[in-house]
């Protein structure tokens, strides 16, 4: 029996040494756990969470896009309550870029079910939100991928408009403030003192794609899910160039008139100097007043960049 217990012991002791390792740290009103490895790289955390928060590394991969050739694979599929296809949408688009102009080329596209209307339009609010996003009709000019000063805004807008830049806020700068959203304007800034008790936060070391980061997480406490719209996210930046390499976040709320239940995961590489998205994956579930309730997954795949 003493040789049983000794060796659980011994493992049970090794755990707690291994926490009794990690590090709290006090930053601003937020407690911030940082692993044995990042306290001996002596990263300079209070500076590490005000990149964090005027991070635009993420951000400008996506203004990359705007300023490059690429190819990408589309695949979106419309889910009933049973979890199953009721319409999809998969196509290969290329991008062409010429004298600081674009354009998309389709090259293979094959929609099931209902995705389209009888006239061609998007049948499906999830869709046209993906196609505003990441399609291109026509010739578009006079873009360049500077985000200095580069700011988004409601004011004026409304309708699908309105809609795409409370969108790009939560998918291109999660953590910041979003007006004109009733009921959560004021819960999504994640970086804030203000938000700091629901929140559990840590920075920890290790590879992701070959690639040494720091990897920041944050996380709402049990029993605090109704004041948080950011139930988690982690994201992952490279130790040397503090670039965005990996982001994975889950978003939610039910205010009752309306509801969404977001997964999303961006994963990031480099064309030449540019740092661009080569995968994007999201899982929505949301329901929005006077509107039927949408179940969408769509995963775009961009590669060739040029």
């Amino acid at each position: 029996m003493i040789n049983k217990i000794i060796p659980v012991f011994f493992c049970l002791l090794s755990a707690s040494s291994s926490r009794a390792q990690d590090s709290a740290l006090l930053v601003g009103k937020k407690i911030i756990t940082l692993s044995e490895v990042v306290v001996n790289n002596k990263l300079n955390v209070p500076a590490f969470i005000d990149r964090i928060k005027n991070d635009t590394t993420f951000y400008k991969a996506f203004r990359n896009l705007r300023i490059l050739n690429y190819v990408s694979i589309n695949d979106i599929r419309m889910l009933n309550k049973e979890g199953n296809s009721q319409a999809s949408l998969n196509s290969k688009i290329k991008q062409i870029r010429n004298s600081g102009c674009r354009r998309m080329e389709v090259l293979e596209e094959q929609s099931t079910g209902d995705f389209y209307t009888p006239d061609n339009q998007y049948n499906y609010y999830t869709a046209q939100m993906y196609a505003s996003l990441f399609f291109t009709k026509g010739f578009v000019c006079g873009e360049d991928n500077i985000v200095a000063g580069e700011t988004f805004n409601t004011a004026g807008k409304s309708g699908l408009e309105k809609h795409k830049e409370q969108l790009k806020i939560l998918f291109f700068n999660p953590g910041k403030k979003i007006n004109g959203i009733p009921f959560i304007s004021n819960k999504t800034s994640i970086y804030d003192d203000d938000m700091a008790e629901v929140y559990d936060m840590s920075v920890d070391m290790d590879e992701y794609n070959k690639t040494n980061c720091y990897i920041f997480k944050q996380k709402v406490k049990k029993g605090k899910e109704n004041k948080v719209v950011v139930d988690e996210m982690t994201t992952w930046f490279d130790d040397k160039t503090f670039e965005v390499v990996a982001r994975n976040y889950s978003l939610s709320y039910d205010a009752g008139v309306y509801d969404f239940k977001v997964q999303m995961e961006v994963q990031m590489t480099h064309a030449g100097i540019y740092l661009v998205p080569a995968l994007i994956r999201y899982t929505g579930n949301w329901k929005a007043i006077f509107k039927k309730r949408e179940r969408g997954v769509f995963t775009a795949t961009l590669f060739d960049f040029r």
